[in-house]
């Protein structure tokens, strides 16, 4: 045989064997994916087993990540992404990252956010019968205000904003409200005539602290820490989450824990959302919540205490302000705002201890 015979020889031996190795890996059929088999990805890059997100929703807030409402807001992400296997995701975004409470409705009621945890305070600008949640020393705690969501007055109040677009689905709670003084230690109501007091611009509030002789200014969350220590502002009504995560012991001397009035957040979700998803779906988003209004009022209940020690710690003054030295206050009130509605009539009467 000579050299060019070997040498065809072997070619054609060589050619064949890596023809039938060839065969042998790819089960006779070529690859297109390019993927790596030992990666567990396949086209897509997504773990083989893994359930793709079906829902994607975004929920916003107000408050600073610290706050008990950015926590529940949380409590509310995992347990909804639990409980519906990852086929529902959610974004949160705090902080007003998406604006104010009034561009978040807006935004709520076009579907460009899905979900807002926005104050009853804003909201009351929209529904006059969520004013009633203000009414001074209704609920003598949080708790007591946590069960009376359920009631079926406050549900109805609930169910008025459907014309808007939105779909109320429960209410979460931070903390009662409580009376911040600069350089001034009110044990009165007639300490506070002529004081000027950042309040929230919710009529029922504005009302309440009108009725004490004092003035009120609704000044933007954020500006209210340097309103303070450049005198625009005498104190201001707060929370005490929320005295610590502004710092607003840094420039105030005083806090009277009257918890005066509930400070809630309606949880709402634009209504052609809500409406498009199947029924078990709505209840997984509807216990969701529920498990994150639990959370946020029993966790914010166990660090009352803890709160007034950390203010007492960075140098406040902290005391009790009974609600008996705000009887006329409190008459005038309800008599007032019983008058505005049978909803807020029913409402008040029905938790007036």
């Amino acid at each position: 045989m000579n050299f060019l015979q070997k040498y065809w020889k072997r070619f054609t031996i060589a050619m064949g064997m890596a023809v039938l190795l060839t065969a042998c890996g790819n089960g006779g059929e070529t690859t297109d994916s390019g993927a790596d088999p030992q990666s567990g990805e396949g086209e897509s890059g997504t773990a083989e087993g893994a359930v793709q997100a079906e829902h994607e929703f975004k929920l916003g807030l107000i408050t600073p990540p610290a706050h008990m409402w950015h926590q529940a807001a949380e409590k509310f992400k995992e347990e909804l992404e639990t409980n519906s296997d990852g086929r529902m995701t959610l974004d949160i975004y705090p902080s007003g990252q998406l604006g104010n409470e009034s561009d978040m409705l807006q935004q709520i009621e076009s579907g460009s956010i899905d979900f807002g945890f926005i104050t009853a305070a804003e909201i009351s600008s929209r529904e006059d019968v969520f004013s009633a949640w203000f009414t001074p020393y209704l609920f003598e705690t949080i708790e007591d205000a946590h069960q009376a969501r359920e009631a079926d007055i406050a549900q109805e109040m609930l169910g008025t904003l459907e014309q808007y677009g939105m779909t109320g689905l429960d209410y979460l709670f931070a903390g009662q409200r409580v009376m911040l003084f600069k350089d001034k230690k009110v044990q009165q109501p007639e300490d506070m005539e002529g004081l000027v007091l950042r309040v929230t611009p919710s009529p029922p509030m504005l009302e309440f602290y009108n009725s004490t002789g004092a003035s009120t200014e609704g000044i933007p969350l954020p500006e209210v820490y340097s309103a303070v220590q450049t005198g625009v502002i005498d104190g201001m009504d707060m929370d005490l989450d929320a005295t610590i995560t502004n710092k607003f012991f840094e420039v105030v001397d005083y806090g009277a824990v009257t918890n005066h009035m509930v400070w809630p957040s309606v949880a709402v979700v634009n209504t052609d959302t809500f409406s498009s998803l199947p029924e078990e779906d709505q209840q997984i988003i509807e216990q969701s919540l529920e498990s994150a209004a639990d959370y946020a009022v029993e966790t914010r209940s166990a660090q009352e205490e803890e709160f007034k020690q950390t203010l007492t710690d960075e140098g406040m003054e902290i005391y009790e302000l009974d609600k008996s030295v705000f009887e006329e206050q409190i008459e005038s009130f309800d008599e007032k705002y019983k008058e505005k509605d049978p909803m807020m009539e029913e409402f008040i009467t029905t938790f007036r201890q």
